[in-house]
């Protein structure tokens, strides 16, 4: 090829490529879309944890969706009442009060305290254990199947399984609910940050049933109702149930429960 050609051929393409570049940068200016400021904003006061516990795919689309009225200032589980406050400045709103969560695991029915029904050596994860027969290997289909499909969904590694059941770590739990959605037990609920009081059971299997099955099962006896006198416990389908906002912290309940599975810390 002589000079005159691969010149040519240098200037063409160089041409096509400044033409392609001006007509891009033109049809960028044309066709962008405005981004409100208040939404960038936003975004940078939110954590960017990106878990999607608001209900959002990720922090961009909460931040559009409290720009646009269709979300709250207090959107974010994960940041909590400093970053409401922080976002209801930006919106030039009242952001309110926020009350701290925490999820919480309804089962006490550890290795040692649950009965099985039969060994399970399949795939290590809950929502495949769960779809063997009677629901897992476990004699309680309500329990934890203990093979921390929850620990995989957590972003904040704040919950773990010991003894056979998951355990959250309130302390680094953001409340965000993914461990919640991984459940296929459906035991995992957020409660208030606050609430000292639990029970730790989530089966409604009849009182002779759970004897047989669990050690740490409620068996719907209905003592700790009975005896509570704030009138901060029920019992509805074989399984207690506490009012945190009734619940004054007297112990009463634990100390009644016959299975011990009503803690108080």
């Amino acid at each position: 090829m002589s000079m005159t050609g691969i010149i040519l051929a240098a200037v063409v393409v160089g041409g096509t490529g400044l033409f392609i570049g001006v007509f891009l940068g033109i049809a960028g200016k044309k066709f962008a879309v405005k981004v409100d400021e208040r939404e960038e904003a936003i975004l940078g006061v939110l954590p960017g944890n990106n878990c999607g516990g608001c209900g959002y795919a990720g922090c961009s689309g909460l931040a559009a969706a409290i720009v646009k009225g269709e979300a709250e200032v207090s959107g974010c589980p994960v940041g909590g009442a400093p970053v409401a406050a922080k976002i209801g400045d930006i919106m030039g709103v009242a952001a309110g009060t926020q009350e701290r969560q925490t999820a919480f695991v309804k089962c006490a029915g550890t290795c040692e305290k649950a009965i099985l029904d039969y060994d399970y050596t399949g795939i290590q994860d809950c929502t495949m254990a769960s779809m063997m027969q009677n629901g897992g290997a476990k004699g309680c289909n309500s329990g934890c199947l203990g093979f921390g499909s929850c620990v995989a969904a957590c972003p904040f590694d704040a919950i773990h399984v010991v003894d056979g059941i998951a355990v959250v770590d309130k302390e680094a739990c953001k409340a965000c609910g993914k461990c919640i959605a991984a459940c296929p037990k459906h035991l995992i609920e957020l409660i208030p940050y606050e609430q000292k009081t639990f029970v730790r059971c989530n089966s409604n299997a009849k009182g002779k049933v759970q004897l047989t099955i669990c050690q740490a099962g409620c068996i719907g006896c209905r003592l700790c109702e009975k005896n509570c006198e704030a009138g901060a416990i029920t019992v509805t389908n074989f399984l207690a149930h506490i009012d945190a906002d009734k619940c004054t912290e007297c112990g009463v309940c634990v100390e009644k429960c016959p299975r011990k599975i009503i803690t108080l810390r």
